[in-house]
């Protein structure tokens, strides 16, 4: 029956691996094995150091280790925002996959600025982290050239381009749009606006949906620019503003599901018909848009996938083995529901 070694005396100062080697009567090597290298130690000697280590409250000095090996096993993950949901399935992924191997991820927020961007991405490679996630193709020149110099493995989201800076897990938000337009088109829907940000991402779906209804002979769409990163709010802002404005529109194309939502509350709140007086659709597929009535059309994406197969690119690159490929095109679908 084993009993669990009693702690020595708090120290009054930080606990090293050599404290905790004395304490278990073992070499300091024999600690660093038990914490990088666990199967080459006996599971007897393993359990009584990492008791030990639990007891002393030892913390590994994973920067020391990271300059030994030239890896801090630590990813950083570039964001437009953290306050919406729209991007957490893509961290979530990201995440789920790098810490089952053992690595950290760092997050950072832009706020849709690209001068935020390449301030943040030379902080992270200052940081000397092993490679960066960044969400979007387009970035200013001084970011391309940063991560050029840096060397580290970078993945780029949720877009899709011919010239990616090294990696890429997206879709193509212009095509995404364009089919958006060609199946409210079909559904009988005339008179088409596009609500949303002028983010890249955001003025690719409003260009491909205007060039669905260009080759279908309709109508150019209203597009009603909104903040970037709007919510609920913002979406009821919007279609108040857009029947009031375009009273001829009988169709809404929203760039995310929570402005989506937001319109479809503002709808319901007035007692306007969806689809009977305008039909309203969203993108993304997040867990809102079947939450409201009535539930959301929307543009399904796999957002969560988008960050699974970044984590595996990162995690093949950082084993030194060859890609099956360096570009992801993880498409999309349009996912009819009663909104429209």
């Amino acid at each position: 029956m084993s009993h669990k070694p009693e702690p020595p005396a708090m120290p009054t100062r930080a606990v090293t691996k050599e404290d905790v080697a004395r304490a278990a009567g073992v070499s300091h090597i024999t600690v660093s094995r038990v914490i990088n290298s666990p199967e080459k130690v006996s599971p007897a000697t393993r359990e009584r150091v990492e008791a030990f280590i639990a007891s002393m409250g030892y913390i590994p000095n994973l920067l020391a280790g990271g300059l030994a090996s030239r890896r801090t096993r630590i990813v950083a993950a570039i964001v437009p925002t953290i306050s919406h949901s729209i991007f957490a399935e893509t961290l979530r992924g990201l995440s789920e996959q790098l810490c089952m191997q053992g690595y950290q991820l760092l997050l950072g927020q832009t706020n849709y600025s690209e001068e935020a961007e390449t301030g943040l991405v030379e902080v992270f490679i200052g940081r000397r982290v092993d490679g960066l996630v960044l969400t979007g193709v387009q970035h200013s020149p001084m970011t391309r050239q940063r991560l050029k110099a840096a060397g580290i493995p970078v993945v780029e989201t949720w877009d899709l381009t011919d010239t990616p800076i090294d990696m890429l897990a997206g879709f193509d938000n212009h095509a995404a749009g364009r089919a958006m337009g060609d199946y409210l088109y079909q559904k009988g829907y005339r008179r088409m606006a596009f609500v949303g940000g002028d983010d890249p991402r955001g003025m690719a779906r409003v260009a491909g949906l205007r060039e669905s209804l260009r080759h279908h002979g309709a109508a150019e769409p209203v597009h009603l620019v909104m903040p970037m990163g709007a919510f609920l709010q913002a979406g009821r802002e919007a279609i108040g503003r857009l029947l009031t404005q375009h009273p001829e529109v009988d169709a809404a194309f929203f760039s995310n599901d929570v402005i989506a939502a937001g319109a479809a509350l503002e709808c319901a709140r007035r007692g306007i018909a969806v689809p009977g007086r305008i039909a309203l659709a969203g993108f993304a597929n997040l867990e809102i848009a079947t939450e409201v009535l009535p539930a959301l059309t929307t543009v399904q994406i796999s957002a969560h996938q988008i960050g699974l197969t970044a984590a595996e690119m990162l995690l093949t690159r950082f084993d030194g083995d060859p890609l099956d490929q360096a570009v992801h095109d993880l498409g999309y679908s349009i996912l009819e529901r009663d909104s429209t």
